[in-house]
């Protein structure tokens, strides 16, 4: 995914090819359907896919780096985006996270790994890296692949949080979010 609505990719010869769509949202739908594509040609999925839709700007987040995050989260059915099971996008609050401190799923903690601040990412999980067998009783079925839009709101480095800026951490727009996740999200599952 690049600026101004433009997609690169490299074809089964190693050739590169680039489209560029009418609108933003072109681009990100037709990115979901290749990640989609992804998913449904592998025999079986034993890892996170990822596929950026929008890149964002600043460092990439890794390990210890705490995260706002607005998403939603989809059922991966009849090969393709099925019901909403959860979704952040229209409450007041945005999920905070810590990267690495095990308090969402896996796929979660592994397929964030690289995202920068105002990017997009669909992620499409495999039961073992979100909910296995036991699943969410009343959510998510036992065995369930999951696919989740995440968007990176807010973000602090784990080596600025040593250092004290002096900035209040009262308000809910601080911009040195809690690494304590809120009770809305993931984090009780």
């Amino acid at each position: 995914v690049q600026p101004n609505n433009y997609s690169t990719f490299y074809d089964d010869q190693r050739q590169n090819w680039s489209i560029m769509f009418e609108s933003e949202k072109a681009a990100v739908d037709f990115s979901k359907q290749v990640c989609i594509a992804k998913c449904n040609s592998s025999p079986a999925l034993d890892s996170v896919l990822c596929q950026d839709l929008l890149l964002g700007e600043g460092q990439a987040v890794e390990g210890g780096d705490s995260l706002e995050v607005a998403y939603t989260g989809w059922l991966f059915q009849n090969n393709g985006l099925g019901q909403v099971f959860d979704s952040s996008v229209n409450k007041d609050k945005l999920l905070r996270l810590k990267l690495g401190s095990g308090k969402v799923i896996k796929g979660w903690e592994e397929g964030m790994l690289g995202m920068k601040k105002g990017g997009r990412r669909l992620l499409i999980i495999p039961p073992a890296w979100a909910y296995g067998a036991q699943g969410v009783p009343g959510r998510v079925p036992p065995d369930s692949t999951l696919v989740f839009e995440v968007e990176v709101r807010r973000v602090k480095l784990a080596k600025e949080s040593s250092a004290s800026d002096g900035l209040s951490v009262s308000s809910r727009d601080s911009p040195a979010p809690s690494p304590v996740p809120s009770s809305d999200g993931f984090s009780s599952d």
